[in-house]
């Protein structure tokens, strides 16, 4: 069977081998993905973080008296630093979510058995027996984990 309209049986072949290896750092995206929302939130926490400081001094002219001054600001070079930070997370993401996609457009062109596997177990993290009774048709876990290790070994199911 050739996948999509127009490939070739080699590149046919090419795109299920990309898609699989895009598979198997699915879920490690899905953590990146999550991981860089919170870092780029804790960023902007930072961001409005102001230091404060209380310090001594005394006026210029005479009578020279000891005064208190409250003192606050933004570090210097901070906010630099943070947008530098901010734009390589966001780039990181990005990278991320353009493999989430590789890997959603690729499952369209598998059979819907193996669409449905793939989201039950790698997605959705359910077990094998737990995929295996929601396919229903007497399907086992120990069944459905081969069929699943079989396509991904050789690309049928």
């Amino acid at each position: 069977m050739v996948g999509a309209d127009c490939y070739t049986w080699g590149e046919w072949q090419i795109w299920r081998m990309v898609g699989k290896e895009a598979l198997k750092q699915y879920i490690d995206a899905q953590e990146l993905i999550r991981e860089t929302e919170n870092a780029i939130q804790k960023l902007e926490r930072q961001k409005t973080q102001v230091i404060a400081d209380v310090v001594r001094g005394s006026s210029e002219c005479f009578p020279y008296q000891q005064r208190t001054y409250h003192v606050e600001g933004v570090e210097s070079g901070k906010e630099l630093r943070l947008r530098l930070r901010r734009e390589l997370l966001e780039r990181q993401q990005a990278q991320a979510e353009e493999l989430e996609l590789e890997v959603i457009t690729w499952m369209l062109t598998l059979p819907p058995r193996m669409q449905r596997i793939i989201r039950l177990h790698v997605f959705e993290g359910l077990s094998w027996e737990q995929t295996a009774a929601r396919l229903g048709r007497r399907a086992t876990g120990d069944s459905v984990r081969q069929e699943y290790n079989r396509f991904m070994e050789t690309g049928t199911g």
